[in-house]
C-alpha cells in the first residue's frame, strides 16, 4: 500500500459515517478483488441486474464476475433497434440492482454526476431497487465546486476521447459549456441523500478507476 492508499483509507471510515447520515450505504476495500467478493456475496442468485456506461464498473472486474454468476443480466450493449432499446430500459428501471459510478463524490458523501441522455442519472435516483455505486480514490474531491470542477475539466474530456464525440473539449482537453450535438453533459445531478435508507450503496476502493 502506497501513501496516497494508506491517506485514503484513513478517510474512509469518515466517509462511511458520512454517508450513513445521508441514507446511503457505505464500504471500503483495499482491492478491487475484495470488493467484488462482497459485492457478490450480497446479491441474489437470480437477480435482474443492470448497468450504466462506466469504466470503473469494467475496469473493477464487477462487470465480468457478474457474467461468469447465475444473474439475468440486462445488457443494453445488446439493443440494436430503437425498440429494443426501449424495452432493455424498461427492463432497467425495475431491475434488483443497478451497478454506476461516479463522476465525483465528496468526503462528506455527496455524490455528483453528469451525463448525456439522463439514463444513468434516472436510475441514481429512482426506479432499480439498489444502486451500487463504484468509486476509486482518484474521484473524492473536498467540495462540490471541486467536484464539478473535476467533472468539466477531467472526466468529461476524458469520456468525450473514448466516444469520440465530436465537441469543443474534444479538440481541447478543457470543458467550453458547450452545446453540441455530440455534448454529454445534458444533465447535473446532485446526490445529497438517499429518500429509502440504504437504497444507495457506495463501493470506495483503495485504486485509481475510470476517469
Amino acid at each position: 500500500m502506497n501513501n496516497l492508499q494508506k491517506a485514503f483509507s484513513a478517510a474512509a471510515p469518515s466517509v462511511i459515517a458520512e454517508l450513513k447520515k445521508r441514507n446511503m450505504e457505505g464500504y471500503y476495500f483495499e482491492s478491487c478483488d475484495e470488493m467484488v467478493k462482497k459485492i457478490l456475496s450480497m446479491l441474489p442468485e437470480n437477480s435482474s441486474i443492470a448497468w450504466g456506461g462506466s469504466e470503473s464498473f469494467k475496469e473493477s472486474g464487477m462487470l465480468a464476475a457478474l457474467k461468469e454468476g447465475n444473474y439475468q443480466l440486462i445488457d443494453r450493449a445488446l439493443a440494436v433497434t430503437d425498440e429494443e432499446k426501449r424495452t432493455l430500459y424498461g427492463r432497467t428501471v425495475v431491475a434488483d440492482a443497478y451497478f454506476m459510478s461516479s463522476n465525483a463524490i465528496t468526503y462528506d458523501g455527496i455524490l455528483l454526476n453528469i451525463d448525456g441522455s439522463g439514463n444513468r442519472l434516472a436510475c441514481l435516483m429512482h426506479g432499480p431497487k439498489e444502486v451500487y455505486v463504484i468509486v476509486g480514490m482518484n474521484k473524492f474531491t473536498k467540495t462540490v465546486e471541486a467536484g464539478i470542477e473535476r467533472i468539466r475539466n477531467l472526466a468529461s474530456p476524458a469520456n468525450v476521447q473514448r466516444l469520440d464525440r465530436k465537441t469543443p473539449c474534444h479538440e481541447t482537453g478543457l470543458c467550453a459549456n458547450c452545446f453540441s450535438p455530440d455534448c454529454i453533459c445534458s444533465h447535473l445531478v446532485i446526490t445529497r441523500r438517499s429518500i429509502l435508507p440504504g437504497r444507495i450503496k457506495v463501493f470506495m476502493v483503495g485504486e485509481n478507476l475510470g476517469y
